[in-house]
Protein backbone atom coordinates (compact mmCIF):
# COMPACT_ATOMS: atom_id res chain seq x y z
CA UNK A 1 0.00 0.00 0.00
CA UNK A 2 1.46 3.44 -1.13
CA UNK A 3 2.12 6.06 1.60
CA UNK A 4 1.97 9.34 0.67
CA UNK A 5 4.89 11.04 1.96
CA UNK A 6 4.99 15.50 2.34
CA UNK A 7 7.89 17.12 2.07
CA UNK A 8 9.65 18.60 4.82
CA UNK A 9 9.94 22.13 2.59
CA UNK A 10 6.37 21.76 2.12
CA UNK A 11 5.43 20.82 6.05
CA UNK A 12 7.61 24.35 6.61
CA UNK A 13 5.77 26.60 3.94
CA UNK A 14 2.45 25.76 5.15
CA UNK A 15 3.47 26.36 8.68
CA UNK A 16 5.05 29.19 8.31
CA UNK A 17 1.52 30.49 6.10
CA UNK A 18 -0.62 30.04 8.89
CA UNK A 19 1.73 31.81 11.32
CA UNK A 20 1.59 34.68 8.94
CA UNK A 21 -1.92 34.42 8.84
CA UNK A 22 -2.45 34.57 13.25
CA UNK A 23 -0.16 37.62 13.13
CA UNK A 24 -2.88 38.97 10.22
CA UNK A 25 -5.65 38.14 12.57
CA UNK A 26 -4.23 39.22 15.63
CA UNK A 27 -3.86 42.55 13.67
CA UNK A 28 -7.97 42.79 13.33
CA UNK A 29 -7.85 42.09 16.98
CA UNK A 30 -5.58 44.10 17.54
CA UNK A 31 -7.74 47.37 16.36
CA UNK A 32 -10.89 46.55 18.29
CA UNK A 33 -9.23 45.94 21.48
CA UNK A 34 -7.11 49.49 21.08
CA UNK A 35 -10.29 51.30 20.61
CA UNK A 36 -11.59 50.39 23.60
CA UNK A 37 -8.25 51.51 25.42
CA UNK A 38 -7.30 54.31 23.24
CA UNK A 39 -10.43 56.06 24.34
CA UNK A 40 -10.07 55.51 27.83
CA UNK A 41 -7.29 58.36 27.76
CA UNK A 42 -9.33 60.64 25.00
CA UNK A 43 -12.19 60.94 28.05
CA UNK A 44 -11.42 63.91 29.60
CA UNK A 45 -10.35 65.92 26.69
CA UNK A 46 -13.79 64.63 25.23
CA UNK A 47 -15.61 65.49 28.48
CA UNK A 48 -14.18 68.83 28.67
CA UNK A 49 -14.48 70.05 25.01
CA UNK A 50 -17.87 68.78 24.69
CA UNK A 51 -19.10 69.46 28.74
CA UNK A 52 -20.30 65.74 29.56
CA UNK A 53 -20.15 64.29 32.50
CA UNK A 54 -19.30 60.91 34.19
CA UNK A 55 -22.40 59.60 32.86
CA UNK A 56 -21.58 61.03 29.16
CA UNK A 57 -18.11 59.46 29.25
CA UNK A 58 -19.65 56.06 30.54
CA UNK A 59 -21.78 56.01 27.51
CA UNK A 60 -18.65 57.12 24.94
CA UNK A 61 -17.34 53.50 26.16
CA UNK A 62 -20.60 51.75 26.53
CA UNK A 63 -22.02 52.51 22.98
CA UNK A 64 -19.61 50.88 21.51
CA UNK A 65 -19.40 47.74 24.14
CA UNK A 66 -22.99 47.43 24.24
CA UNK A 67 -23.30 46.63 19.92
CA UNK A 68 -20.46 44.94 20.20
CA UNK A 69 -21.96 42.24 22.54
CA UNK A 70 -25.17 42.37 21.39
CA UNK A 71 -24.57 41.80 18.05
CA UNK A 72 -21.26 39.47 18.30
CA UNK A 73 -24.00 36.20 18.40
CA UNK A 74 -25.41 37.10 15.11
CA UNK A 75 -22.01 37.99 13.61
CA UNK A 76 -20.30 34.29 14.78
CA UNK A 77 -23.58 33.02 13.11
CA UNK A 78 -23.61 34.21 10.07
CA UNK A 79 -19.86 33.97 9.83
CA UNK A 80 -20.35 30.32 10.56
CA UNK A 81 -23.06 30.27 7.76
CA UNK A 82 -21.11 32.71 4.90
CA UNK A 83 -17.85 32.97 5.97
CA UNK A 84 -15.40 33.88 8.37
CA UNK A 85 -12.88 35.94 6.40
CA UNK A 86 -15.76 37.76 4.34
CA UNK A 87 -17.42 38.72 8.27
CA UNK A 88 -13.44 40.29 9.24
CA UNK A 89 -13.53 42.08 5.90
CA UNK A 90 -16.68 43.57 6.57
CA UNK A 91 -15.95 44.27 9.85
CA UNK A 92 -12.49 45.61 9.49
CA UNK A 93 -13.76 48.01 6.44
CA UNK A 94 -16.78 49.32 8.65
CA UNK A 95 -14.61 50.39 11.43
CA UNK A 96 -12.79 52.24 9.55
CA UNK A 97 -15.86 54.25 7.84
CA UNK A 98 -16.93 54.72 11.18
CA UNK A 99 -13.88 55.60 13.03
CA UNK A 100 -14.09 58.82 10.40
CA UNK A 101 -17.30 59.65 11.65
CA UNK A 102 -16.22 59.89 14.64
CA UNK A 103 -12.91 61.85 13.92
CA UNK A 104 -15.30 64.51 12.01
CA UNK A 105 -17.74 64.33 14.99
CA UNK A 106 -18.52 67.65 17.41
CA UNK A 107 -20.70 67.00 19.67
CA UNK A 108 -21.81 63.93 22.17
CA UNK A 109 -24.43 62.85 20.66
CA UNK A 110 -22.40 61.97 17.41
CA UNK A 111 -19.21 60.80 18.93
CA UNK A 112 -21.58 58.41 21.22
CA UNK A 113 -23.69 57.57 17.25
CA UNK A 114 -20.18 56.71 16.04
CA UNK A 115 -18.81 54.70 18.64
CA UNK A 116 -22.21 52.64 18.50
CA UNK A 117 -21.44 52.10 14.81
CA UNK A 118 -17.84 50.87 15.66
CA UNK A 119 -18.93 48.39 17.81
CA UNK A 120 -21.71 47.23 15.14
CA UNK A 121 -18.60 46.45 12.60
CA UNK A 122 -16.38 45.14 15.70
CA UNK A 123 -18.86 42.62 16.26
CA UNK A 124 -18.18 41.18 13.00
CA UNK A 125 -14.69 41.17 13.59
CA UNK A 126 -13.91 39.84 16.97
CA UNK A 127 -15.39 36.08 16.85
CA UNK A 128 -14.25 35.44 13.16
CA UNK A 129 -11.03 36.23 15.05
CA UNK A 130 -11.13 33.43 17.20
CA UNK A 131 -12.97 31.10 14.71
CA UNK A 132 -10.59 31.50 11.83
CA UNK A 133 -7.62 30.56 14.49
CA UNK A 134 -9.71 27.58 15.87
CA UNK A 135 -9.95 25.97 12.06
CA UNK A 136 -6.90 27.26 11.03
CA UNK A 137 -4.62 24.94 14.14
CA UNK A 138 -5.75 21.63 14.28
CA UNK A 139 -3.11 20.40 16.24
CA UNK A 140 -3.79 20.68 19.73
CA UNK A 141 -0.03 22.11 20.74
CA UNK A 142 -0.31 24.19 18.03
CA UNK A 143 -3.96 25.84 19.04
CA UNK A 144 -2.49 25.98 22.60
CA UNK A 145 0.12 28.52 20.94
CA UNK A 146 -2.27 29.98 18.60
CA UNK A 147 -4.71 30.70 21.46
CA UNK A 148 -1.79 31.97 23.62
CA UNK A 149 -1.09 34.45 20.81
CA UNK A 150 -4.58 35.36 20.36
CA UNK A 151 -4.74 36.66 24.20
CA UNK A 152 -1.58 38.29 24.51
CA UNK A 153 -2.33 40.17 21.68
CA UNK A 154 -5.07 41.64 23.63
CA UNK A 155 -2.46 43.12 26.37
CA UNK A 156 0.02 44.52 23.93
CA UNK A 157 -3.15 45.81 22.49
CA UNK A 158 -3.98 47.27 26.20
CA UNK A 159 -0.01 48.46 26.51
CA UNK A 160 0.18 50.41 23.46
CA UNK A 161 -3.54 52.04 23.73
CA UNK A 162 -2.72 54.50 26.51
CA UNK A 163 0.41 55.52 25.27
CA UNK A 164 -0.36 55.77 21.93
CA UNK A 165 -2.99 57.61 23.07
CA UNK A 166 -1.45 60.01 25.02
CA UNK A 167 1.34 60.87 22.43
CA UNK A 168 -1.25 61.80 19.79
CA UNK A 169 -3.10 63.78 22.50
CA UNK A 170 0.00 65.67 23.37
CA UNK A 171 0.10 66.48 19.45
CA UNK A 172 -3.06 66.80 18.19
CA UNK A 173 -6.68 66.65 19.28
CA UNK A 174 -8.89 64.10 21.10
CA UNK A 175 -10.36 63.54 17.36
CA UNK A 176 -6.91 61.64 16.41
CA UNK A 177 -7.49 58.38 18.73
CA UNK A 178 -10.68 57.76 15.70
CA UNK A 179 -8.47 58.86 12.80
CA UNK A 180 -5.11 56.09 13.99
CA UNK A 181 -7.84 53.30 13.21
CA UNK A 182 -8.11 54.05 9.50
CA UNK A 183 -4.47 52.81 8.40
CA UNK A 184 -4.77 49.63 10.97
CA UNK A 185 -8.35 48.56 9.35
CA UNK A 186 -7.10 48.98 5.89
CA UNK A 187 -3.83 47.13 6.38
CA UNK A 188 -5.43 44.37 8.24
CA UNK A 189 -8.13 44.19 5.14
CA UNK A 190 -5.33 43.69 2.73
CA UNK A 191 -3.47 41.69 4.82
CA UNK A 192 -6.45 39.44 5.09
CA UNK A 193 -7.49 39.06 1.35
CA UNK A 194 -3.27 37.51 0.90
CA UNK A 195 -3.04 35.43 3.74
CA UNK A 196 -5.78 34.39 5.49
CA UNK A 197 -8.10 31.43 4.26
CA UNK A 198 -11.76 31.27 3.85
CA UNK A 199 -13.73 28.82 6.17
CA UNK A 200 -17.26 28.29 7.05
CA UNK A 201 -19.60 25.86 8.64
CA UNK A 202 -20.87 22.58 7.22
CA UNK A 203 -24.24 23.56 8.35
CA UNK A 204 -25.82 26.68 9.77
CA UNK A 205 -29.34 26.92 11.60
CA UNK A 206 -31.54 30.18 10.41
CA UNK A 207 -30.48 33.39 11.97
CA UNK A 208 -32.25 34.04 15.24
CA UNK A 209 -33.69 37.36 14.26
CA UNK A 210 -36.02 38.01 17.74
CA UNK A 211 -33.16 36.26 19.77
CA UNK A 212 -31.20 39.34 18.70
CA UNK A 213 -33.17 41.62 19.36
CA UNK A 214 -34.41 40.44 22.65
CA UNK A 215 -30.68 40.28 23.86
CA UNK A 216 -29.84 43.73 22.82
CA UNK A 217 -32.91 45.38 24.03
CA UNK A 218 -32.59 43.58 27.25
CA UNK A 219 -28.89 44.67 27.73
CA UNK A 220 -29.59 48.15 26.67
CA UNK A 221 -32.27 49.01 28.93
CA UNK A 222 -30.35 46.76 32.21
CA UNK A 223 -27.32 49.33 31.39
CA UNK A 224 -28.81 52.51 30.95
CA UNK A 225 -30.74 52.08 34.23
CA UNK A 226 -27.51 51.44 35.72
CA UNK A 227 -25.50 54.23 34.17
CA UNK A 228 -28.32 56.97 34.81
CA UNK A 229 -29.32 55.49 38.51
CA UNK A 230 -27.14 58.81 40.13
CA UNK A 231 -28.52 60.88 37.86
CA UNK A 232 -32.32 59.65 38.63
CA UNK A 233 -32.19 58.20 41.64
CA UNK A 234 -31.34 54.61 42.49
CA UNK A 235 -34.68 54.01 44.08
CA UNK A 236 -36.33 55.97 41.50
CA UNK A 237 -39.59 55.00 39.36
CA UNK A 238 -37.58 55.72 36.10
CA UNK A 239 -34.52 53.29 37.29
CA UNK A 240 -36.47 50.32 38.66
CA UNK A 241 -38.57 50.32 35.94
CA UNK A 242 -36.12 50.42 32.82
CA UNK A 243 -34.11 48.24 35.23
CA UNK A 244 -36.95 46.12 35.22
CA UNK A 245 -37.94 45.80 32.17
CA UNK A 246 -34.58 45.04 31.26
CA UNK A 247 -34.58 41.82 33.35
CA UNK A 248 -38.19 40.54 31.96
CA UNK A 249 -36.33 40.85 27.85
CA UNK A 250 -33.87 39.38 29.05
CA UNK A 251 -35.94 36.20 30.85
CA UNK A 252 -37.56 36.47 27.70
CA UNK A 253 -34.45 35.93 25.86
CA UNK A 254 -33.53 32.78 27.53
CA UNK A 255 -37.29 31.11 27.10
CA UNK A 256 -36.75 31.75 23.17
CA UNK A 257 -33.62 30.16 22.88
CA UNK A 258 -34.24 27.20 25.31
CA UNK A 259 -37.62 26.81 22.77
CA UNK A 260 -36.15 27.86 19.48
CA UNK A 261 -34.92 25.13 17.00
CA UNK A 262 -31.82 27.16 15.97
CA UNK A 263 -30.68 29.90 18.71
CA UNK A 264 -28.06 32.41 18.42
CA UNK A 265 -27.35 31.07 21.95
CA UNK A 266 -27.38 27.54 22.40
CA UNK A 267 -28.03 27.58 26.48
CA UNK A 268 -27.61 23.71 26.28
CA UNK A 269 -24.05 24.69 26.44
CA UNK A 270 -24.04 26.21 29.81
CA UNK A 271 -24.91 22.51 31.28
CA UNK A 272 -21.04 21.58 29.89
CA UNK A 273 -19.63 23.58 33.29
CA UNK A 274 -16.22 23.13 31.30
CA UNK A 275 -17.95 25.89 29.11
CA UNK A 276 -19.94 27.61 32.10
CA UNK A 277 -17.70 28.22 34.27
CA UNK A 278 -14.93 29.61 32.25
CA UNK A 279 -17.59 32.30 30.70
CA UNK A 280 -18.31 32.90 33.64
CA UNK A 281 -14.74 33.43 35.21
CA UNK A 282 -14.09 35.30 31.57
CA UNK A 283 -17.22 37.80 32.39
CA UNK A 284 -16.35 38.65 36.17
CA UNK A 285 -12.39 39.21 34.91
CA UNK A 286 -14.08 41.90 32.33
CA UNK A 287 -16.20 43.48 35.05
CA UNK A 288 -13.57 43.97 36.90
CA UNK A 289 -10.72 45.12 33.84
CA UNK A 290 -13.43 47.63 32.17
CA UNK A 291 -14.46 48.85 35.28
CA UNK A 292 -10.75 48.93 36.49
CA UNK A 293 -9.65 51.37 33.33
CA UNK A 294 -12.73 53.71 33.79
CA UNK A 295 -11.56 54.28 37.65
CA UNK A 296 -8.23 54.31 37.01
CA UNK A 297 -8.32 56.97 33.87
CA UNK A 298 -10.28 59.20 36.78
CA UNK A 299 -7.43 58.62 39.50
CA UNK A 300 -4.54 59.35 37.26
CA UNK A 301 -5.83 62.37 35.34
CA UNK A 302 -8.72 63.17 37.74
CA UNK A 303 -6.86 62.63 41.01
CA UNK A 304 -3.13 62.89 40.42
CA UNK A 305 -3.97 65.24 37.26
CA UNK A 306 -1.59 63.08 35.06
CA UNK A 307 -1.23 64.54 31.53
CA UNK A 308 -2.39 62.11 28.63
CA UNK A 309 1.44 60.69 27.88
CA UNK A 310 2.54 60.56 31.83
CA UNK A 311 -1.08 58.13 31.91
CA UNK A 312 -0.05 56.14 29.75
CA UNK A 313 3.25 55.46 30.63
CA UNK A 314 2.12 55.03 33.83
CA UNK A 315 -0.88 52.45 32.79
CA UNK A 316 1.99 50.19 30.89
CA UNK A 317 2.73 47.99 33.93
CA UNK A 318 -0.71 46.98 33.58
CA UNK A 319 -0.54 46.79 30.15
CA UNK A 320 2.51 44.66 29.67
CA UNK A 321 1.20 42.36 32.97
CA UNK A 322 -1.63 41.65 30.76
CA UNK A 323 0.51 40.27 27.35
CA UNK A 324 3.38 39.02 29.88
CA UNK A 325 1.18 36.62 31.76
CA UNK A 326 -1.67 35.35 29.20
CA UNK A 327 0.44 33.03 27.05
CA UNK A 328 2.69 31.63 30.19
CA UNK A 329 -0.48 30.59 31.70
CA UNK A 330 -2.34 29.04 28.92
CA UNK A 331 0.64 26.63 28.44
CA UNK A 332 0.67 25.87 32.28
CA UNK A 333 -3.15 24.88 32.26
CA UNK A 334 -1.86 22.12 29.75
CA UNK A 335 0.34 20.99 32.31
CA UNK A 336 -1.44 21.65 35.63
CA UNK A 337 -5.25 21.89 34.68
CA UNK A 338 -7.56 24.51 34.01
CA UNK A 339 -9.67 25.40 37.19
CA UNK A 340 -6.46 25.78 39.68
CA UNK A 341 -4.78 28.11 36.97
CA UNK A 342 -8.16 30.09 36.83
CA UNK A 343 -8.91 29.98 40.37
CA UNK A 344 -5.54 31.33 42.02
CA UNK A 345 -6.23 34.15 38.37
CA UNK A 346 -9.38 35.17 40.09
CA UNK A 347 -7.73 35.54 43.56
CA UNK A 348 -4.81 37.48 42.11
CA UNK A 349 -7.02 39.78 40.82
CA UNK A 350 -9.21 40.28 43.70
CA UNK A 351 -5.63 41.02 45.49
CA UNK A 352 -5.02 43.82 43.01
CA UNK A 353 -8.76 45.12 43.41
CA UNK A 354 -8.81 45.16 46.97
CA UNK A 355 -4.68 47.06 47.20
CA UNK A 356 -6.22 49.36 44.44
CA UNK A 357 -9.30 50.10 47.28
CA UNK A 358 -6.95 51.47 49.59
CA UNK A 359 -4.95 54.09 47.29
CA UNK A 360 -5.22 57.64 48.44
CA UNK A 361 -4.47 61.10 47.35
CA UNK A 362 -0.56 61.05 48.49
CA UNK A 363 -0.03 57.18 47.41
CA UNK A 364 3.22 56.53 46.18
CA UNK A 365 3.39 55.20 42.87
CA UNK A 366 6.19 52.33 43.24
CA UNK A 367 4.68 51.41 46.79
CA UNK A 368 0.80 51.39 46.55
CA UNK A 369 -0.41 51.76 42.95
CA UNK A 370 1.93 49.46 40.98
CA UNK A 371 1.19 46.74 43.16
CA UNK A 372 -2.36 46.95 42.86
CA UNK A 373 -2.10 47.49 38.60
CA UNK A 374 0.05 44.69 38.50
CA UNK A 375 -1.51 42.11 40.41
CA UNK A 376 -5.18 42.63 39.07
CA UNK A 377 -3.49 42.44 35.28
CA UNK A 378 -1.62 39.52 35.93
CA UNK A 379 -4.92 37.67 37.88
CA UNK A 380 -7.03 38.93 34.38
CA UNK A 381 -3.84 37.77 32.60
CA UNK A 382 -3.75 34.06 34.14
CA UNK A 383 -7.56 33.76 33.72
CA UNK A 384 -8.76 34.71 29.89
CA UNK A 385 -6.16 32.28 28.43
CA UNK A 386 -6.78 29.15 30.16
CA UNK A 387 -10.64 29.83 29.88
CA UNK A 388 -10.89 30.48 26.32
CA UNK A 389 -9.15 27.36 25.71
CA UNK A 390 -11.38 25.51 28.20
CA UNK A 391 -14.46 27.11 25.88
CA UNK A 392 -13.13 26.65 22.57
CA UNK A 393 -11.96 22.87 23.34
CA UNK A 394 -15.37 22.55 24.19
CA UNK A 395 -16.76 22.70 20.57
CA UNK A 396 -16.60 21.44 17.23
CA UNK A 397 -14.91 23.22 14.25
CA UNK A 398 -18.25 23.88 13.18
CA UNK A 399 -19.33 25.71 15.93
CA UNK A 400 -16.14 27.58 16.31
CA UNK A 401 -17.85 31.16 14.99
CA UNK A 402 -20.72 30.27 17.14
CA UNK A 403 -18.26 29.53 20.42
CA UNK A 404 -16.26 32.23 19.69
CA UNK A 405 -18.88 34.55 19.49
CA UNK A 406 -20.32 33.31 23.29
CA UNK A 407 -16.87 33.45 24.46
CA UNK A 408 -16.71 37.21 23.24
CA UNK A 409 -20.07 38.32 25.00
CA UNK A 410 -18.93 37.21 27.81
CA UNK A 411 -16.28 39.60 27.71
CA UNK A 412 -17.69 42.10 26.58
CA UNK A 413 -21.11 42.10 28.65
CA UNK A 414 -18.88 42.27 32.08
CA UNK A 415 -17.12 44.61 30.82
CA UNK A 416 -19.78 46.62 30.06
CA UNK A 417 -21.32 46.32 33.35
CA UNK A 418 -18.26 47.19 34.98
CA UNK A 419 -18.11 50.50 33.58
CA UNK A 420 -21.71 50.76 34.57
CA UNK A 421 -21.89 49.28 37.78
CA UNK A 422 -18.47 50.73 38.99
CA UNK A 423 -18.67 53.83 37.28
CA UNK A 424 -22.43 54.66 38.86
CA UNK A 425 -20.62 53.89 42.24
CA UNK A 426 -18.06 56.68 41.60
CA UNK A 427 -20.73 58.85 40.16
CA UNK A 428 -23.20 58.53 43.13
CA UNK A 429 -20.44 59.27 45.88
CA UNK A 430 -19.04 61.94 43.96
CA UNK A 431 -22.43 64.11 42.78
CA UNK A 432 -23.48 63.35 46.59
CA UNK A 433 -20.41 64.94 48.15
CA UNK A 434 -19.16 67.88 45.33
CA UNK A 435 -22.83 69.23 44.86
CA UNK A 436 -23.74 71.13 48.02
CA UNK A 437 -19.98 72.54 47.58
CA UNK A 438 -20.53 74.00 44.28
CA UNK A 439 -23.54 75.76 45.36
CA UNK A 440 -21.44 77.85 47.94
CA UNK A 441 -18.87 78.78 45.27
CA UNK A 442 -19.00 82.92 44.27
CA UNK A 443 -20.85 83.65 41.09
CA UNK A 444 -17.39 85.08 40.15
CA UNK A 445 -15.54 82.06 40.12
CA UNK A 446 -17.37 80.26 37.66
CA UNK A 447 -20.13 80.24 35.58
CA UNK A 448 -23.47 77.63 35.16
CA UNK A 449 -21.48 75.53 32.79
CA UNK A 450 -18.70 75.27 34.58
CA UNK A 451 -20.47 74.52 37.66
CA UNK A 452 -22.31 71.48 35.84
CA UNK A 453 -19.29 70.00 34.92
CA UNK A 454 -17.18 70.43 37.93
CA UNK A 455 -20.42 68.72 39.36
CA UNK A 456 -20.66 65.85 37.15
CA UNK A 457 -16.67 64.73 36.73
CA UNK A 458 -13.55 64.77 38.28
CA UNK A 459 -11.97 64.96 35.41
CA UNK A 460 -12.60 68.63 35.24
CA UNK A 461 -10.08 69.10 37.82
CA UNK A 462 -7.43 69.49 34.69
CA UNK A 463 -9.90 72.34 33.19
CA UNK A 464 -9.99 74.24 36.93
CA UNK A 465 -5.82 74.05 37.26
CA UNK A 466 -5.98 76.56 33.60
CA UNK A 467 -8.34 79.30 34.10
CA UNK A 468 -6.32 82.51 36.03
CA UNK A 469 -8.41 83.66 39.24
CA UNK A 470 -7.68 86.07 41.54
CA UNK A 471 -6.02 85.07 44.52
CA UNK A 472 -8.98 84.76 46.99
CA UNK A 473 -11.12 82.62 44.62
CA UNK A 474 -7.44 80.73 43.47
CA UNK A 475 -7.74 79.46 47.22
CA UNK A 476 -11.23 78.51 47.18
CA UNK A 477 -10.35 76.70 44.07
CA UNK A 478 -7.89 74.52 45.74
CA UNK A 479 -9.94 73.78 48.58
CA UNK A 480 -12.83 72.61 45.73
CA UNK A 481 -10.43 70.77 44.35
CA UNK A 482 -8.72 68.91 47.33
CA UNK A 483 -12.55 68.41 47.96
CA UNK A 484 -13.62 67.08 44.52
CA UNK A 485 -10.76 64.53 44.95
CA UNK A 486 -11.74 63.67 48.40
CA UNK A 487 -14.87 62.39 46.59
CA UNK A 488 -13.84 60.66 43.85
CA UNK A 489 -11.37 58.66 45.85
CA UNK A 490 -14.09 57.62 48.23
CA UNK A 491 -16.19 56.15 45.25
CA UNK A 492 -13.32 54.17 43.68
CA UNK A 493 -12.60 52.58 47.20
CA UNK A 494 -16.37 51.51 47.47
CA UNK A 495 -16.19 50.64 43.67
CA UNK A 496 -13.01 48.52 44.33
CA UNK A 497 -14.12 46.49 46.87
CA UNK A 498 -17.47 45.88 45.56
CA UNK A 499 -15.36 44.56 41.80
CA UNK A 500 -12.93 42.78 44.64
CA UNK A 501 -15.79 40.69 46.08
CA UNK A 502 -17.76 39.65 43.01
CA UNK A 503 -13.84 38.81 42.11
CA UNK A 504 -13.86 36.09 44.96
CA UNK A 505 -17.05 35.04 45.02
CA UNK A 506 -16.40 33.77 41.77
CA UNK A 507 -13.34 32.39 42.11
CA UNK A 508 -15.19 30.31 45.06
CA UNK A 509 -17.90 28.69 42.64
CA UNK A 510 -15.30 28.13 39.97
CA UNK A 511 -12.92 26.18 42.74
CA UNK A 512 -16.31 23.94 43.62
CA UNK A 513 -18.06 23.39 40.06
CA UNK A 514 -15.01 23.02 37.47
CA UNK A 515 -13.65 19.66 37.37
CA UNK A 516 -9.87 19.61 38.28
CA UNK A 517 -8.90 17.19 36.49
CA UNK A 518 -7.06 18.17 32.57
CA UNK A 519 -9.57 16.15 30.69
CA UNK A 520 -10.03 18.36 27.76
CA UNK A 521 -11.20 18.19 23.90
CA UNK A 522 -12.75 15.98 21.86
CA UNK A 523 -13.08 13.25 25.33
CA UNK A 524 -15.18 16.30 26.91
CA UNK A 525 -16.79 17.45 23.75
CA UNK A 526 -18.15 13.54 23.50
CA UNK A 527 -19.09 12.69 27.50
CA UNK A 528 -20.98 16.07 27.33
CA UNK A 529 -22.66 15.34 23.68
CA UNK A 530 -23.83 11.94 25.48
CA UNK A 531 -25.20 13.40 28.45
CA UNK A 532 -27.48 16.28 26.84
CA UNK A 533 -28.74 14.11 24.07
CA UNK A 534 -29.52 11.38 27.17
CA UNK A 535 -31.32 14.19 29.11
CA UNK A 536 -33.14 15.78 26.09
CA UNK A 537 -34.40 11.90 25.26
Amino acid sequence: MATSIVDPPVLLERRTRRFIALAVICLGELLVVLDNTIVNVALPSIGVELATGVSGLQWVVDAYTLTFAGLLLAFGNLGDRYGRRRMLIIGLLGVAVMSIGGALSESMSSVIAARAAMGIFAAAVFPATLALIINIFTDKRERALAIAAWTAMAGFAIAIGPISGGWLLEHFSWHSVFWINVPVALIAMAATLIWVPESRSAQAGRLDLPGIALSIAGITLLVWAIIEAPRYGWLSTTTLCVAALGIVLLAAFIVWELRSSAPILDMRLFRNRRFSMPALAIAVGYFSMFGFLFLITQYFQGVREYTPLEFGIASLPFAFSVAIGAPIATLLATRVGTTPVIVFGLLLTGSGLYLGGQVTVDSGYATDVLPSMVSMALGLAIVQGPATESIMSSLPLDEAGAGSAVNDTTREIGGTLGVAVLGSIVASYYTTRVAPLIDRVPAGMMNSDERSLVQASPLSVLEMRKRELAPFFAAQRENLITAMKTAALQGSHAASLVAAAAVVVCALIVAIFLPWGAQQGESVLLGWRKSTESSDS
